[in-house]
């Protein structure tokens, strides 16, 4: 099976789609970090009030994904 698609790049909504299907790996990618990677980087040991935001901020990215359908496992492997 196999899948063409097709943009009129001198179309301003057409070449907006095309970027989007362009980035789509390297928005993937980023997701992935967001949610997997970022709250490494982000915690402070001596701040639990500051924590409580990182770990808040992360869960509501986490309910948008869901909430869209995301599942960046099957958009990475």
């Amino acid at each position: 099976m196999e899948a063409t698609l097709s943009f009129n790049l001198e179309d301003p909504e057409d070449k907006k789609a095309h970027m989007r299907c362009v980035k789509a790996t390297d928005m993937a990618i980023v997701l992935f970090e967001i949610q997997n990677n970022i709250h490494r980087g982000l915690i402070d040991k001596d701040d639990e009030s500051y924590n409580d935001g990182v770990t808040d901020t992360l869960q509501r990215i986490y309910s948008l994904m869901e909430e869209y359908n995301i599942d960046v496992e099957d958009l990475i492997n």
